[in-house]
């Protein structure tokens, strides 16, 4: 029996069955979907795009196209493989809409700063706390020069805690390219942060 579209959605409801509702009519489903995945898809384009209001902007617009696609969903994988291939390819090409128009950000330490903030210890005396923000500053301008296919396996494979299949699901590759691109983008951010291990 399909859901009344007046009704609020079932926030037990699996991904898939949401899904389903959505296709049928209920808009409704989208809200549910949204709630349910909208930080974890932001936190994923911050981390792609190293921009606040760009990964805003691309999280609307991938729940726009998660809408758009509703009727073509097949539920083969798992809905988040599904989800983050939607994110991962607008993310990539904002990536290359950004290289064919470059501009310098005049807010660049302010981008860095909404995840720094999250990281400071308040148990830290001020000195603690300043080499912990310039560690953690280091380490994600290492991250954010890694070229763009490293770092979107390495935020999918640490972040959302994907495997290389579902990772080569998303970026559209093999496993074995997933399984290499995690081994380089490690290799790489053990040489350029070798400085500040202990």
């Amino acid at each position: 029996m399909l859901a009344n579209p007046a009704a609020p959605p079932d926030m037990e409801a699996t991904d898939t069955e949401l899904m389903g509702s959505l296709a049928a009519g209920d808009d409704l489903a989208l809200n549910a979907l949204m709630l349910r995945w909208k930080e974890r898809v932001a936190a994923f384009l911050f981390r792609m795009t190293s921009h606040p209001e760009s990964a805003a902007d691309l999280t609307q617009e991938t729940f726009v196209k998660l809408y758009q696609a509703r009727t073509r969903y097949r539920p083969d994988g798992k809905f988040s493989t599904y989800l983050f291939a939607i994110a991962s390819n607008l993310g990539r090409n904002h990536a290359r809409w950004k290289k064919r128009h470059p501009t310098v950000s005049l807010d660049e330490d302010a981008d860095c700063g909404v995840a720094l903030t999250e990281a400071i210890d308040p148990g830290q005396t001020p000195e603690e706390a300043a080499a912990s923000a310039e560690r953690m500053r280091s380490i994600q301008k290492a991250f954010q020069a890694l070229p763009d296919d490293l770092r979107e396996a390495m935020t999918l494979f640490i972040h959302e805690g994907m495997g290389y299949a579902e990772i080569a699901a998303v970026a559209g590759c093999s496993a074995k390219a997933a399984e290499t691109r995690i081994y380089r983008a490690r290799q790489i951010l053990k040489e350029n942060l070798k400085h500040i291990r202990s």
